[in-house]
Formats: C-alpha cells, structure tokens, sequence
C-alpha cells in the first residue's frame, strides 16, 4: 500500500516519484538562527542524503531554508514521503538547536512550502537561486563565502 499523505496544513503537498522537489521552511516566528544552529540545521538536512533523498542543494540561511532533494525509494518500494522527509530534517534539527541553545519550544514553523520541478532549466535556475540567496540578503559578496550552503558534488561553501 502506498503511503498516506496526511496533512493537516493549508498548503497542498504534491510529490511526483523520483522527481526533485523546491522545498522552502521558516524558523518559528522567522526568529534568526545563530551560525552554530544554522550549522546543525544543515548537518540535519545532510543527514539523510543517499538513504532517504538525494540532495541537490541547500541553504540554510538565518531565519529559513531552502532545499532541492529527490525522494529515493524506501525498502517496500514506495518513495520516502515529503512528511517523512522534512519530520526528519526537522525533528532533529530542532532537537539539537534546543539543546545547544538550553531552551523549549518551536524551532520550525509547521508548514513548509514544497513544489515539483518539472525541467532540467528549471532546476539549474532553482539550485542558482539558493545558491545565490545569502548574496541577495546582503550576508556575503559570493556564495562560496556563505558557510550554510551545500551543493551536491560540491561540498560546503561552494
């Protein structure tokens, strides 16, 4: 049996298999992330590269993220599911930022907002924009500058 998309947002959440997904979330109340906690953030969105997804790109920037990922397969054939994804990316993240910053509560606002992308242009231009997004918000004059940025075949920093 497929995996039930169960959904309690606003936000539709449409997954295509094997097709790689835009996905964007906030910190709770867009509250900046020190650089330590933007550290784990990104370790915790690498975590699962090459067993759940295939990561293509992320930024972890101060008070949101950004992600490019393929969903890969799980063990019963079915493709690990955007919740099942981002649960895992955000559960731990969330966990690790709290205790590093000894407090309780919301790291992550509980939406996120995700999209198919449907071309290779199309995703040249979305893995450019994350890239890209710390020189936009003023935070560095080239992207391997920007420590929180990963891009497959790459490595942190650029």
């Amino acid at each position: 049996m497929q995996p039930k998309y169960d959904y309690r947002r606003r936000l539709p959440h449409i997954q295509k298999d094997e097709q790689p997904l835009f996905i964007t979330f906030a910190s709770d109340r867009r509250w900046h992330l020190p650089p330590a906690a933007r550290e784990i953030a990104l370790n915790c969105c690498l975590a699962h590269h090459g067993r759940r997804y295939e990561l293509l790109a992320a930024v972890v920037m101060p008070d949101h993220a950004h992600l490019i990922l393929s969903p890969l397969r799980r063990t019963d054939g079915w493709c690990w599911t955007i919740p099942e994804i981002m649960h895992a990316i955000k559960g731990s993240s969330a966990y690790g930022i709290n205790k590093l910053l000894g407090r309780k509560g919301a790291v992550w606002q509980e939406e996120s907002f995700d999209h198919v992308l449907r071309s290779n242009e199309s995703l040249e231009e979305k893995v450019n924009y994350i890239c890209n997004n710390p020189v936009r918000a003023g935070l560095v004059s080239e992207p391997d500058g920007y420590p929180w940025l990963w891009r497959s075949g790459v490595g942190p920093g650029l």
